[in-house]
């Protein structure tokens, strides 16, 4: 019997689409506040809302959520179009998937998940406001680089930009 095999997600889907990707933040910002789910937006992401800026090219829309939210978020978001695209070595979290945008869900319970890092952030960026990881925990997760050289490349960016913010 084969294996099918499954594409990563930066593989099948379109990255560096920010005005999509923008708008997916809004859409789920809505939909969880509306529905009073917590959510952290982090990642690259985070770090734009904090500079202010689109600083570079995403694959994705990287949200913090508690695990037992997600049967709610499930429902809310595939009842808005989103379909549920896990990966198959993807740990603690899941991703969803919509009009070629990928928004992963990371689960505060099953990831080191620093206490001071769901914090009362929220900032706007291009007309879209988001709740945001503490920039304090953002800086420090950005500041130790993944293992893949692309990830590493992005961090490795993501710290400069972080590093030009003043964390009042």
């Amino acid at each position: 019997m084969g294996h099918r095999i499954v594409p990563r997600a930066q593989d099948r889907l379109a990255p560096g689409r920010p005005v999509a990707q923008l708008a997916a933040v809004a859409s789920v910002d809505g939909l969880l506040t509306q529905n009073g789910i917590r959510y952290w937006l982090f990642g690259g992401w985070a770090v734009d809302f904090y500079a202010g800026t689109i600083t570079r090219a995403h694959d994705d829309v990287d949200i913090a959520v508690s695990l037992g939210d997600h049967d709610r978020i499930a429902a809310l978001l595939t009842r808005e179009g989103w379909v549920h695209a896990p990966e198959p070595d993807e740990e603690g979290g899941t991703g969803y998937e919509r009009e070629g945008v990928r928004l992963e869900l990371t689960f505060i319970e099953q990831v080191p998940w620093p206490a001071d890092a769901s914090g009362a952030d929220r900032r706007e960026l291009a007309g879209v406001a988001a709740n945001l990881v503490s920039l304090a925990a953002l800086k420090r997760g950005k500041g130790a680089p993944r293992d893949d050289a692309a990830d590493a490349a992005k961090d490795q960016a993501d710290a400069a930009t972080l590093a030009l913010l003043d964390e009042t």
